[in-house]
């Protein structure tokens, strides 16, 4: 009887210590691992990494759940980021509304509040301006990616895929902007002439008037990157992004189709009434052949992934509709 029960004892000690083994070795070694299936093993969103930047490196999440950005909205949902919390201009982007609604993203101001952040429990928060930087650091890890980092959508898409873990998602986004650039440029084939210039001009509340390069908003990287139009010649020899410009020296800026975007955040209209009574303006060329583009601010002012890749359509059919305008009318 002695024997039965001590031999139960032992079978029972023997099982115990072998539940306990297994339970260790499926527990944090260090790596924090959550195995997906048995062939492959996922991140857990405690699992982190160092990315370098120009605040030094930074331990931030593999796959980061919940992020917090100011001027970064539209960067990380193009590549399916968990967009939490974003500033408040981001929700009158006509690119970004609907998706903004979707996942219930709130304002967080700017700058960046730190309570409504904190509220929000981000665990990777991602900005352009560092003016909190160092308290929000302390909610969550902070990556401060200055304003110009990168120069073109193809960068940006793939910095933001790697501080987010999506690079396939990023590969994915880039193959669909390179497809819709393409199905743009096959439209306007025979539509407008090969050497026709294109300008992006602004024109602000106080009567100044800019010109733009290919990365400064305005459908800049859509018309002269995607699309491949080109750029007036004083333009593309400029170094500069933007060049203010006096009514005097515009006709050396002018090209044969014009988009002007104009911010008039009170809706007064005077900047603009001042400036189509300007003799000079009448006597551009684009002027008179019907070539200029008024649009709307909001629209061309954004210069995030899903905005560039939506402005090409809405450029391709806008030359086309004025093209045959201007056909019927001959």
């Amino acid at each position: 009887m002695l024997k039965k029960k001590s031999f139960f004892m032992l079978t029972t000690l023997m099982l115990v210590l072998s539940v306990l083994i297994s339970a260790c070795s499926g527990s944090n070694n260090g790596n924090n691992f959550a195995p997906a299936s048995e062939d492959k093993k996922e991140p857990t969103s405690a699992e982190t990494r160092s990315f370098k930047t120009v605040k030094g490196d930074i331990q931030i999440p593999v796959k980061p759940q919940r992020i917090v950005t100011d001027f970064y909205g539209g960067e990380l949902l193009s590549v399916g980021a968990n967009v939490v919390g974003v500033e408040p201009t981001a929700f009158q982007n006509p690119f970004l509304t609907d998706l903004l609604k979707e996942k219930g993203t709130k304002e967080v101001g700017d700058p960046t509040n730190l309570e409504k952040t904190l509220e929000l429990k981000p665990d990777l928060i991602v900005v352009m301006k560092d003016t909190n930087y160092e308290a929000l650091s302390k909610i969550a890890p902070t990556l401060y990616i200055p304003y110009g980092t990168t120069t073109n959508i193809y960068d940006t898409v793939k910095l933001f895929g790697d501080i987010t873990g999506e690079k396939e998602k990023a590969e994915q986004f880039i193959a669909a902007f390179d497809k819709k650039a393409a199905e743009g440029r096959a439209r306007l084939k025979g539509v407008i002439d090969e050497k026709a210039t294109f300008g992006l001009y602004e024109l602000t509340d106080k009567n100044a008037l800019w010109i733009f390069g290919d990365n400064a908003g305005r459908g800049g990287q859509a018309v002269y990157n995607a699309l491949k139009l080109n750029m007036p010649k004083k333009t593309a020899n400029s170094k500069e992004q933007t060049v203010q410009l006096s009514m005097e020296v515009l006709p050396q800026y002018d090209a044969d189709y014009m988009f002007l975007t104009t911010y008039d955040p009170e809706k007064k209209g005077d900047a603009l009434k001042q400036l189509k009574s300007s003799a000079v303006w009448g006597n551009l060329p684009a002027v008179k052949n019907n070539r200029v583009f008024f649009n709307d601010f909001d629209t061309y002012y954004r210069y995030d992934p899903i905005a560039i890749t939506g402005q090409i359509d809405m450029i391709v059919d806008m030359l086309i509709e004025r093209e045959k305008e201007n056909k019927a009318k001959k």
